[in-house]
């Protein structure tokens, strides 16, 4: 594996942020670390970066232990979700930043800065001030100081999180793009299910400092190994150590009686609250299909799968 992480443990006086974390990643695999606030992504992020000290565990990247290095000395760049861009310094000054510690001249840094502005549609921006850029454009800046370096290892913190709506997607694709083009191995942590599901290969699924699931993004939603995890990706009704998703309610001439006691429309399809053997049960239809008011009778099967 060129990434392995082992029994990855992180105390803050005595709670255990983080508790014997295990998992690993293919060159060029694509990472995410998905879960709610305080279920320890950041901490995972952070120790693997080199800025907090781990209390436990190894990192192993291509071979290599790094658990005791400097941040500097990992082979590793960091996107914070703040971008950590210098303000007072153009956009050449900070991509280039980080080649004054690699012993380059500055004719060749700018040169090297100038093709990594090429790369990320930049061209022209070289002597603007990051304070004259968008959210979108600063996220790029952000990316181009932390690729100048080849780093084996891109970590981004929560890299949509910024952004409106149109620019998450166009910059969901160009991570993708820029992942293709350097052939770099990311991990990126985020609280936002379709940033994950968009863009990463694997998912590990957090809860309280603990892994509840790592895999596809597929098999998590269809195939969810805790009650955790269900309730956290999607939305599911569940009955009794059972559940069925609402697009896997059916409707079916030959089904059994349900009635409609709720819908809302929801743009591309509409969420009805079916009555179904005295529970309710949520259930979504697209809205170029029939649709149907509150105290219609509908006729549905589904199959309740066990967690």
């Amino acid at each position: 594996m060129f990434l392995n992480i082992k029994n990855l443990t992180k105390k803050y006086d005595k709670v255990e942020a983080v508790r014997n974390v295990s998992f690993s990643a293919e060159e060029k695999e694509i990472i995410c670390i998905l879960g709610p606030s305080g279920c320890g992504k950041t901490t995972i992020l952070q120790s693997i970066g080199g800025f907090i000290q781990i209390d436990g565990g190894e990192i192993i990247l291509d071979g290599n232990k790094i658990e005791n290095l400097e941040p500097e000395d990992r082979e590793i760049a960091t996107v914070f979700q703040s971008y950590g861009l210098f303000p007072h310094k153009t956009v050449i000054e900070n991509i280039t930043y980080g080649l004054k510690f690699r012993k380059y001249k500055k004719k060749d840094a700018i040169e090297e800065g100038k093709k990594m502005l090429e790369v990320l549609n930049l061209r022209g921006y070289e002597n603007k001030k990051v304070t004259e850029l968008s959210g979108g454009e600063q996220q790029r800046v952000a990316l181009g100081r932390a690729l100048i370096v080849k780093p084996k290892l891109l970590l981004l913190d929560e890299p949509f999180s910024n952004l409106d709506t149109k620019l998450r997607v166009s910059m969901r694709e160009e991570l993708l793009r820029i992942r293709d083009l350097f052939n770099i191995t990311m991990l990126f942590v985020t609280h936002d299910q379709e940033d994950a599901f968009s863009i990463a290969d694997r998912i590990i699924i957090m809860n309280k400092g603990q892994i509840e699931q790592i895999d596809t993004a597929r098999n998590i939603y269809l195939n969810p190994k805790t009650e955790f995890v269900l309730r956290f990706i999607g939305s599911a009704n569940i009955d009794k150590g059972y559940f069925v998703r609402p697009e896997a309610i059916r409707l079916s001439e030959n089904g059994e009686e349900a009635r409609v006691v709720g819908k809302t429309f929801k743009g591309s399809f509409i969420e009805y609250i079916i009555e179904y053997n005295g529970n309710n049960y949520k259930m979504i239809r697209l809205n170029n299909e029939e649709e149907y008011q509150i105290n219609d009778k509908i006729y549905i099967e589904m199959e309740m799968r066990e967690i």
